[in-house]
């Protein structure tokens, strides 16, 4: 199990994916970061200008065009708390992204591993259903030898058949779904759905001791969806921080450097030519003061958004006490039944024995084999889904818990 467990988190396509969004808001928490530096730019033109003029010493521009390169540097000074809100926003989305690849991971676990005892589950029911079908084998022959030396009659014969096909039936059913279940664990693994694996385990009860205040409380402590809960709160207030930047002034500052010429290369060519450099540093101010109401409702829209935000994380957490509680009691019901099935197989054993000791000494009917045989076959059956039931329903507790215990089988 943990060998499968640890190829789907390696392989699994959509597990890939998740990855890849939290590597992206990464790379877009840094970009917000970066906002704060100074920013560098640079320009060319070219302008060419025609005049017309009667003054005899008005000066004609040059006729090949004026050329300008410019370099300036620029620093936002304010932007009304913007770009720290946009910062501490990526921060947080990159944050709530690793915990969503965290429960991706959580959910691929489980998955693998419902799959994975399901394979073991479909095991168990063959052999079970195997050894159903040689005992009734075993008994048909029985029933034909006494037949044939007018021991038995030929009812007894054609009842013995009948379950002898009914359980070739079943095995054949258990077979299919025990393929079924290898083709979507392959799936899981990021394999071909017709890959011949061999998946190695058994169905043995692993103890759960926990009582449930303390599964609640790992729960809210360790689950990666009520910690992304509490993140997008605090998204939807940091959006609502973008928004209210509105309200506030811009201001910059800037230095920059710029060289014109009458030529390409910026220099002074002809009567007419001319050549410059202007170094400039200064602060720009711009304010929208009145916008219709648009920054203001906006505001108000992330404000409500906010609040929505807050109550669906109180609806989560108490989305998670209802999970960890029906989880605990479907573990301890799986439990129960575990102790009645094996007492039941236990039964059940000694009860086909001794009928088919009567049989074999003809003071017991062929109906008493059949009848014990089938009630053996269904207390195996009801044994193997309690086992399966109680450590699927395991998994699923440590997966509502926030642990990860890719080997489920070991204590």
């Amino acid at each position: 199990m943990p060998e499968a467990v640890d190829r789907a988190l390696r392989f699994n396509p959509g597990l890939g994916a998740q990855e890849a969004q939290s590597r992206s808001s990464e790379s877009g928490r840094k970009a917000a970061q970066s906002a704060f530096g100074p920013k560098l730019g640079t320009s060319y033109s070219v302008v060419r200008q025609e005049r017309e003029s009667s003054s005899p010493v008005s000066a004609k521009p040059p006729s090949r065009g004026v050329y300008s390169w410019g370099v300036e540097v620029s620093q936002q000074v304010f932007q009304g708390f913007r770009l720290l809100a946009s910062y501490q926003k990526a921060a947080l989305q990159a944050d709530s992204d690793k915990a969503a690849l965290r429960k991706a991971e959580l959910d691929t676990t489980q998955e693998v591993q419902t799959q994975f005892l399901n394979c073991l589950r479909y095991d168990e029911d063959m052999r079970s259903k195997r050894d159903a079908l040689a005992r009734l084998q075993d008994q048909l022959r029985i029933t034909t030898a006494f037949h044939k030396v007018g021991l038995r009659p030929r009812l007894d014969v054609l009842q013995a058949e009948v379950d002898v096909r009914e359980a070739e039936q079943a095995l054949i059913q258990a077979e299919t779904s025990r393929e079924t279940s290898l083709s979507a664990l392959n799936i899981l693994l990021g394999l071909p759905a017709s890959a011949r694996v061999k998946y190695v385990g058994t169905l043995r009860h692993v103890p759960f001791s926990r009582s449930l205040e303390q599964c609640l409380e790992a729960a809210w402590r360790q689950r990666p969806d009520v910690y992304m809960a509490a993140k997008s709160v605090e998204i939807a207030g940091k959006s609502q921080q973008m928004v209210q930047s509105g309200y506030y002034p811009q201001v910059e500052a800037y230095y920059n450097v710029t060289e014109s010429g009458n030529t390409p290369d910026l220099k002074k060519a002809g009567k007419n030519g001319s050549h410059s450099v202007t170094w400039e540093a200064g602060a720009r101010l711009t304010w929208d003061v009145f916008q219709w109401g648009t920054t203001y409702h906006a505001d108000r829209e992330a404000g409500w958004l906010v609040t929505k935000m807050r109550h669906e994380e109180a609806n989560l957490r108490l989305t998670v006490g209802h999970d960890v509680k029906s989880c605990l009691l479907a573990l301890r019901e799986a439990e129960k039944r575990i102790r009645v099935a094996e007492k039941s197989v236990e039964q059940a054993s000694e009860a086909y024995a001794a009928a088919l000791a009567q049989y074999r000494e003809r003071v017991g009917t062929n109906f008493e084999v059949l009848d014990a045989s089938s009630k053996l076959t269904a207390s195996q059956a009801a044994l193997t889904s309690a086992r399966a039931d109680y450590l699927t329903s395991l998994s699923r507790m440590y997966v509502v818990m926030g642990e990860f215990h890719p080997n489920l089988l070991r204590h």
